[in-house]
């Protein structure tokens, strides 16, 4: 076919990666280095009092001597296990718990109000109710955490369920598919995202809520250390604790990344 005369024609521009955000992990790791050396460079030029807020150099320097006396091992070691435990005990319960409000009438209702009660509570403020039911050990520290990671872990499972497409779940059934087949191969794969997002956000709480209770009933774990650092006024050793726990973070963000990158590659 020929075209009309004075007629011109131009290549499309593609414009479906609208809203289709990349990470590029260069510019979250410059990000960090900047952070990073604009902190030096405020305690060198003495806009921080070096008692107050030392600088990263003394700040790494002092992790770099607990790493090397064994004693940062054992602390870490002491709040892992607890965060895990926790996390698990919680994200576990959650996940199936949300599942069953999102999936089954009879519990929607009930379980609803259930979670919107107990929700708002701050949970560390339950500790010391936990330190009667459970002992002042391993107990009291892993209930806290579990409840802490259970509740948004609920809200985020239910709310992704309620958010799978329905036509969907209509197709299979037309299809003779059966009840779990349409949880399994549909509903749950629908509702992967919203439930991996809900854990993030559990996990920040737990990493939040771990520190609390060792600062309160702990001798050994990165919040009691932090805890001493400041009470002898050691601020070096007490912003390597925190730094600990920000690697923590980013380490628990990237493994749960990790898991959706796989787990979602159908998307």
């Amino acid at each position: 076919m020929t075209e009309p005369a004075g007629l011109t024609t131009k290549p499309v521009t593609f414009r479906g990666d609208l809203f289709l955000p990349r990470t590029r992990r260069v510019a979250g790791a410059a990000a960090l280095v900047a952070l990073v050396a604009f902190w030096q460079l405020a305690s060198s030029v003495g806009w921080l009092d070096p008692v107050m807020a030392p600088s990263p150099r003394e700040v790494f320097g002092s992790l770099f001597a607990l790493a090397r006396s064994g004693e940062l091992a054992g602390h870490l070691a002491a709040s892992l296990g607890r965060l895990f435990g926790g996390f698990a005990i919680g994200a576990t319960a959650g996940v199936g718990f949300g599942l069953a409000v999102g999936l089954f009438s009879a519990v929607r209702s009930p379980g609803v109000a259930v979670v919107s009660a107990l929700f708002p509570i701050p949970k560390i403020a339950l500790l010391p109710l936990f330190i009667l039911w459970f002992g002042i050990g391993e107990g009291s520290k892993l209930a806290t955490i579990a409840f802490g990671s259970f509740f948004p872990t609920v809200v985020a499972t239910y709310g992704a369920v309620d958010g799978v497409d329905r036509s969907l779940v209509r197709m299979g059934r037309s299809f003779g598919l059966s009840s779990w087949s349409i949880v399994r191969k549909i509903v749950l794969p629908g509702a992967l995202p919203g439930i991996l997002s809900g854990l993030r956000i559990a996990s920040s709480i737990s990493i939040v809520l771990l520190v609390a209770a060792e600062m309160i009933g702990a001798n050994r774990g990165i919040g009691a250390m932090v805890l001493a650092a400041g009470n002898l006024m050691q601020s070096d050793r007490l912003l390597g604790g925190v730094v600990v726990l920000s690697l923590l973070g980013l380490a628990i963000a990237g493994l749960l990344g990790w898991i959706e990158r796989k787990l979602t590659a159908w998307r």
